[in-house]
């Protein structure tokens, strides 16, 4: 990877400032988390951690409270399923900066870990403020970054505390790099990139990015009804960007001349309404006024799936259609499973995409599932991600 770890540091004493994604959904009832695969995902870094006595200080994010305290946005739910998982007790500290956190990590023992109050409760934060930064540096010795879903934010305790602290990265960012490597820099041939999602505008750097590299590129959801309109189908009904037509035309002049396979839907499944109980499958050539596009059809899954054969680096990023309905989910699930079929290796990233694997049971199948799919897609697109630049690099081993 190139950069430094948690394992280039005695951690022993130090006070260790860690940057986790504990982003984690919550019950709107109860408030409850109702998913915990992103504690899970941290936990062989924090484990690591607090085996080898590092006195552990955790800082997250967790929704938008826009840099106020929100009282439903506190950590104590994450802190409670924390101790759970661990098998012993996480302190939290109703602040991240000021004298409640540092009264905190004052109390904290080699082998103990706290955790710090949602980090946005404060607008410094995503302003990245120095005397913000400078405020979260003082509580630490090392600063280890394992939050690759906010790796492309230039904030406060992803990027800011690092240019204060020896900055290293953990267990999760270095698996999140080595993997993405794969379906970005040296991909092993045949490779073949799944493209999906509403707008053509949200991924039009890795689409870019991903002619010039994979073999062969599907294009399916919204983003497709832009490039079918730029082909001159009747898609007035769909969800098309319109300003972006000319771009799609752009997109599909440029990889014609590269001679890569780029498919696009040959045939849809189209309704009046999202609320129809069913669809109705028609060729693109076939479409008419009103006929709103929300799925792939079953040639299209076909034609889809076999683009997979062989393929060596499958990378997956967007569904192919309104999935969360069940009546326009079968052109996702038909992927999701031919990529858990393929005997290659295969990435998902994209909090969409990492759903309807897991919908259709399919995510054990599944080489490497991403923690951060705007991340995912910054480091594709050759950009570069502000929470990992900021890590130390690694020196060249002597000859």
């Amino acid at each position: 990877m190139g950069k430094k770890t948690l394992e280039d540091y005695d951690v022993a004493g130090k006070r260790v400032l860690l940057r986790v994604d504990f982003n984690v959904p919550l019950d709107k009832e109860t408030g409850a988390i109702s998913n915990d695969e992103r504690i899970q995902a941290a936990l062989p870094t924090i484990r690591y951690l607090l085996d080898h006595e590092a006195r552990l200080i955790i800082m997250s994010h967790l929704g938008r409270p826009k840099g106020q305290v929100v009282d439903s946005l506190r950590l104590d739910p994450v802190a409670d399923r924390l101790s759970a998982l661990l098998g012993q007790p996480v302190a939290k500290a109703d602040d991240c900066i000021g004298e409640l956190a540092e009264k905190a990590v004052a109390d904290l023992q080699p082998g103990q870990a706290l955790l710090l109050e949602n980090v946005r409760f404060h607008p410094e934060e995503e302003k990245n403020s120095l005397e913000f930064v400078k405020k979260l540096a003082a509580l630490g010795d090392i600063f280890v970054n394992d939050a690759f879903g906010t790796a492309h934010r230039a904030h406060a305790s992803t990027e800011g505390v690092g240019h204060f602290l020896p900055a290293v990265a953990g267990y999760l960012m270095k698996k999140e790099i080595s993997a993405l490597a794969r379906a970005g820099k040296r991909p092993v041939r045949p490779y073949v990139a799944i493209i999906g999602g509403a707008k053509i505008s949200d991924k039009i750097l890795v689409i870019e990015e991903l002619m010039k590299i994979a073999d062969k590129i599907i294009i399916g959801g919204g983003m497709a009804n832009t490039f079918l309109a730029a082909q001159g189908y009747d898609m007035q009904a769909s969800l098309v960007e319109t300003d972006k037509i000319d771009l799609a035309k752009s997109l599909l002049d440029q990889q014609a001349e590269t001679g890569k396979a780029f498919l696009l839907p040959t045939d849809v499944v189209v309704a009046k309404s999202l609320d129809d109980a069913q669809g109705t499958i028609k060729k693109v050539d076939d479409l008419a006024a009103g006929d709103m596009a929300l799925d792939i059809g079953p040639a299209t899954r076909d034609l889809y799936v076999k683009a997979l054969d062989g393929a060596q680096t499958i990378f997956w990023n967007g569904p192919m259609g309104v999935f969360e309905k069940e009546a326009f989910a079968q052109g996702t699930n038909a992927l999701a499973q031919g990529v858990a079929d393929s005997a290659g290796y295969t990435i998902i990233g994209g909090g969409d995409s990492v759903a309807a694997v897991a919908q259709a049971g399919l995510s054990e199948q599944i080489d490497h599932i991403s923690t951060g799919g705007g991340a995912s897609l910054v480091f594709l697109e050759g950009r570069l991600l502000p929470g990992l630049a900021v890590l130390e690099e690694r020196e060249d081993e002597p000859a």
